[in-house]
């Protein structure tokens, strides 16, 4: 039996308040398989980054997050920024889940646990996947300019337990304001954009918003990303578009370009939205964005 101690984090937020519900049955999972855990509640947006990246600078190499896409994405930023070679374990308890989709976890948060406590248990391999880094900010699932980053602000604004529809009526909101369309000039080695766009979509995962089969070929283990481009569409367009998109059937019509690429820059007119594994970024308007080939360890 592995005994090693993990350093456990839970965001009590995440699952509009579910996480925080099970802390004690996770950790008494963990200790019932003879696996110490040293327990931290993040209290505040950043607070968990903060606590994984003082962990592993203080000696953690196992590394378990409780929570949402947003929670990974602060505990991989804190990874990523520690320098350390931490591995990092998931249990979902949020929305979407679309990493812990991406990496076969299991969504059933209890399974997901035991999983976990097995796999450490019997001192499984680490298995290794990529990373994505947009400027000084990483990513574990995906990216995305414009649309979809307006979408993803009145999402979190929502706070009723609706599950991933969430996402969904976000999007009818944001159709009511209008669709903002931004002058993006987007490179990589192999291929070129000028000109508007209703978003840019920078996928290491498949899923994004739990319920959308964004970029149904990605994998986060093959060293590339799969950048998505939607032209300029109407109100209508978008509402004809939607089931192929949860479906993961829309990258042949017509206002949809697919490539996959290593490394790209975006440039925009002036400063536009963005997000990152579905959290909120600053208005930027440039972003130098490549993948971290198998930069991350998995329990």
């Amino acid at each position: 039996m592995n005994t090693q101690a993990v350093s456990l984090f839970i965001n009590p937020t995440a699952g509009r308040g579910r996480a925080g519900l099970r802390s004690s049955r996770i950790e008494d999972t963990f200790t019932a398989a003879g696996i110490a855990c040293h327990l931290q509640m993040s209290k505040a947006v950043g607070d968990l980054e903060s606590q994984v990246y003082d962990a592993v600078r203080n000696g953690a190499n196992r590394i378990v997050v409780a929570g949402g896409d947003g929670s990974i994405h602060e505990a991989v930023n804190g990874l990523m920024r520690s320098g350390g070679s931490a591995a990092l374990g998931i249990i979902p308890t949020g929305t979407g889940n679309d990493f812990a989709k991406a990496c076969a976890i299991p969504l059933d948060w209890e399974r997901a646990t035991q999983q976990l406590v097995d796999r450490l248990s019997a001192a499984e391999p680490i298995r290794f996947i990529d990373i994505g880094r947009v400027n000084n900010r990483f990513f574990a699932n995906g990216a995305g300019i414009g649309f979809d980053a307006k979408v993803t602000r009145v999402a979190r604004s929502y706070r009723w337990p609706v599950g991933d529809v969430v996402y969904l009526l976000a999007i009818f909101r944001c159709m009511i304001d209008g669709i903002a369309t931004p002058d993006l000039t987007i490179r990589s080695d192999e291929f070129e954009w000028r000109g508007p766009v209703t978003l840019a979509n920078v996928s290491n995962g498949a899923w994004v918003g739990g319920m959308f089969h964004i970029t149904p070929m990605a994998s986060n283990n093959d060293g590339k990303l799969e950048l998505l481009i939607a032209a300029p569409v109407s109100r209508l367009r978008i509402l004809s578009l939607l089931p192929k998109i949860i479906r993961g059937t829309h990258l042949s019509e017509p206002e949809v370009t697919h490539t996959s690429v290593r490394r790209l820059v975006v440039m925009a007119a002036e400063p536009v939205p963005s997000h990152l594994d579905g959290e909120v970024q600053a208005l930027e308007s440039n972003f130098d964005i490549e993948v971290l080939p198998a930069a991350l360890g998995l329990l």
